[in-house]
């Protein structure tokens, strides 16, 4: 395990001790009822703070479970979906390291930071001048900043509390914008509208990368917008068939899309 590798690990444990363990704050209650009114059950697991190995020992522990009852008081069960709004630390290697180009005197956004891994991942992994996160929820921000301070980020990372439709300029400075689960949960429909149709005008810098999980094309099409992609960016082909480690999930690398704008 490399230095940069056990950095985020000690990151991870640090934040874990501020949050329960499903990661969620008392302020997330439109998150908590989007995911109760979801067909499959489906439980919150923030893929920076826990990795598999860590899911199975609280399963073992009971602290957490895989299956829940489809008829109670039976022993017929059904897995549990399991949902991340953070990216898990391979998946942050392969963005860094085979995703993204070398990124020296580069601007990254993160829109909708929540606990800082994108950016804590871009000061360790890459060369980036500034790495802005933009996060609506105080508790996250707070958290970002106690992180970035205990381990003297301040040089290249910046936290904003602050919704991305009054940030045009953070938009604009940017040379990559990192879009990971981002409007869905957070945002009733007539507001996610609003924000991607704001991000589809103002995002126009030619040459701009942009990444997002899921896609543009499924994302959008949830929301019946008739945004022209073909017109804003072209997707750029991934590889997801590399091999970071025994843990390696290809299937969660290949929800992550990369677009250029034109």
């Amino acid at each position: 395990m490399s230095n940069t590798d056990v950095i985020l690990q000690s990151i991870a444990e640090d934040l874990r001790s501020f949050l329960p363990v499903e990661a969620m704050v008392s302020s997330e209650n439109q998150v908590m009822q989007k995911m109760q009114e979801l067909q499959q059950p489906t439980l919150h697991v923030d893929a920076f703070l826990y990795d598999d190995e860590t899911i199975d020992s609280f399963c073992e522990d009971g602290k957490m479970s895989r299956n829940y009852c489809v008829s109670c008081g039976s022993r017929k069960t059904a897995p549990i979906d399991f949902l991340s709004h953070s990216f898990s630390l391979l998946e942050l290697k392969f963005l860094f390291q085979h995703v993204l180009p070398d990124l020296s005197g580069k601007v990254l956004v993160d829109v909708g930071s929540r606990l800082g891994a994108v950016l804590y991942a871009g000061y360790v992994y890459s060369t980036a001048s500034q790495l802005r996160g933009v996060e609506m929820n105080a508790e996250f921000c707070d958290l970002q900043e106690k992180i970035i301070l205990k381990y003297q980020f301040a040089d290249r990372i910046q936290v904003f509390q602050a919704d991305i439709c009054n940030q045009r300029s953070l938009l604009q400075d940017a040379d990559v914008v990192v879009l990971n689960n981002v409007f869905e949960y957070f945002l009733d429909e007539v507001e996610q509208l609003k924000a991607w149709k704001y991000i589809s005008e103002d995002l126009r810098q030619k040459g701009c990368l942009l990444v997002t999980v899921p896609s543009l094309q499924e994302s959008l099409a949830k929301l019946k917008m008739n945004i022209q992609l073909e017109q804003w960016v072209e997707e750029i082909e991934l590889d997801p068939d590399v091999y970071l480690g025994p843990d390696t999930d290809q299937q969660s690398l290949s929800d992550i899309h990369l677009y250029c704008v034109l």
